[in-house]
């Protein structure tokens, strides 16, 4: 996404068939080059799928439930690995000079991601958000960041969402790709709709498999402070530090609604029968199953 003053639409490039935008490719070598710590933790996820509430579990956990800690902005936090914007964004350059335990946000599939995550046995949480929730965020999240091109009708973006052709390709392949990663002991696979149904228990979750110690008083702490309504007017998590022309928050905020199930009040019964047909059929070979509402 361009980061200058100017709002110009900006392309997508495929690169292994995978659409990403342009300035990212322009970086695509020194991201693949990339080389990891063991220590590092890697946040991944379709995009709209919980990246920023996670990546605030996860750095409150690293930092004991310490919210002083985690004043500064989530993308300098928990910087966003494949980025590349001059102004703002560098992914590769904020990670080379962090302090290690490095947290990394990034939204590749599972073969896209640098081979030194794999090979230095990284620990890596995966967020899965129901596809049709997914649309609907990702609609709203295209008309408010001006460098993406007109999505045009909600059913016109959700027919380029179901082919694929969007930012990150298809949503039914990223999905499975870490899916199939889901049975390593380095692999914690999560669903947005179990955070939203019991985020205690998942925050637990989460603190178990980064090797602390999930005592009352941090749970809590990691629950009050990531909440909905609280990141959602919190400066550090709600992007709201970016200017307009980046994120124009008066079109829809970054942080909407944060809940299962609005898909509902956006597809029509026509458009719900397609997206179910080819859903079928997207992920018929797959054992992953997710919940369209709690």
């Amino acid at each position: 996404m361009d980061s200058s003053t100017s709002t110009a639409v900006e392309k997508l490039c495929s690169i292994r068939g995978l659409l990403i935008y342009e300035s990212f490719l322009k970086n695509w070598d020194n991201v693949q080059a990339f080389q990891a710590n063991p220590d590092d933790i890697v946040i991944a996820t379709y995009p709209r799928s919980g990246t920023t509430w996670v990546s605030e579990i996860v750095d409150m956990i690293q930092k004991d439930g310490s919210a002083e800690k985690c004043k500064d902005a989530i993308f300098n936090r928990v910087p966003y690995l494949e980025s590349k914007n001059e102004d703002v964004f560098d992914g590769v350059k904020q990670l080379k000079v962090m302090a290690s335990p490095r947290l990394v946000k990034t939204h590749l599939p599972a073969d896209y991601l640098p081979a030194s995550f794999w090979e230095k046995n990284c620990k890596m949480i995966y967020v899965c958000r129901n596809a049709k929730d997914v649309a609907v965020s990702y609609y709203y999240f295209h008309l408010m960041v001006p460098a993406h091109e007109n999505p045009g009708t909600f059913p016109d973006f959700v027919k380029k969402f179901m082919s694929g052709n969007v930012p990150y390709g298809s949503w039914f392949k990223h999905v499975k790709s870490w899916w199939e990663k889901s049975e390593s002991p380095r692999v914690l696979f999560l669903f947005y709709e179990d955070l939203s149904k019991d985020i205690r228990k998942e925050v637990i979750k989460l603190i178990n498999f980064l090797g602390k110690k999930p005592s009352e008083d941090l749970v809590d702490k990691i629950v009050n402070h990531t909440s909905f309504q609280e990141m959602k007017k919190n400066p550090s998590t709600n992007y709201t530090l970016l200017p307009q022309n980046q994120m124009n928050q008066e079109i829809s905020s970054f942080m909407r609604k944060g809940c299962v199930g609005d898909w509902k009040n956006h597809f029509t019964v026509a458009l719900n029968e397609c997206f179910d047909n080819h859903y079928k059929q997207e992920m018929k070979c797959s054992t992953l199953k997710l919940k369209t509402e709690i």
